[in-house]
């Protein structure tokens, strides 16, 4: 699997590096987030990574929904159940919760599909803030704070109408901005696509917080220090 050098595994548990996280980000999800730097101060795993993580371990379910409770330092010992029912959770050795996870309908083991799924999903996921937040940002005339562009991964959720594809591509179709005074939920929704076959729907949630009068000068900066991130990577 594509993921084995992202994470260490030791029975059922299961940690991921500073560093792990970081390549993660940057190799595969092309996402160059400064807290998923090795040494950042507010450092975390991605929550793809552990998406794609659950998707690994317990197959690709027709319905699923993940609700991020908690975010994964460096080195965390994540504890990952032999057996699992409908819902479960991810949790570390003190019993503390990371991630929620509520699945139904039926399952398919295949690598190959499980690791395209995952790849459409990462890099969707990676272009989010340039390619939607900064003009969501700008279309409501607000911004997080340039000096330290926080966004949380709070949920995604999918629905798949078959487990019959291999190949599939993933669409934004609708993106939406509440704003409830400093704070800003963000929901995207998405379709899956295999050729020109609907697979499935889907949708993922992101808090946006601190937010200020948007300024093109600060929201221009911001951008081009993200995008100097990745060209120096």
């Amino acid at each position: 699997m594509f993921l084995a050098p992202y994470f260490s595994k030791q029975n059922q548990s299961i940690c991921v590096s500073a560093q792990q996280a970081s390549d993660f980000a940057k190799k595969i999800a092309q996402d160059f987030n400064p807290i998923h730097d090795v040494g950042a101060k507010r450092f975390c795993v991605p929550g793809d990574l552990l998406f794609a993580l659950v998707l690994t371990q317990y197959g690709l379910s027709q319905n699923m929904k993940f609700s991020f409770a908690g975010m994964v330092g460096d080195g965390v010992e994540l504890q990952f159940p032999e057996q699992v029912g409908a819902d479960f959770s991810i949790c570390d050795s003190r019993d503390k919760v990371y991630l929620n996870v509520s699945r139904q309908g039926d399952v398919s083991r295949c690598d190959a599909q499980t690791a395209a799924f995952i790849q459409q999903y990462v890099a969707f996921s990676g272009h989010n803030f340039i390619d939607i937040l900064i003009p969501l940002m700008e279309q409501h005339q607000v911004m997080i704070n340039p000096e330290r562009p926080l966004v949380i991964y709070e949920s995604m959720s999918f629905d798949l109408i078959t487990l019959d594809f291999v190949d599939v591509r993933l669409s934004l179709v609708g993106q939406a901005l509440t704003i409830a005074g400093k704070r800003g939920d963000v929901t995207l929704h998405f379709e899956l696509h295999c050729g020109e076959r609907l697979v499935g729907t889907g949708m993922k949630t992101l808090v946006m917080s601190g937010l200020r009068p948007y300024d093109p000068v600060f929201a221009a900066k911001m951008c081009a220090t993200y995008e100097g991130r990745k060209t120096e990577f």
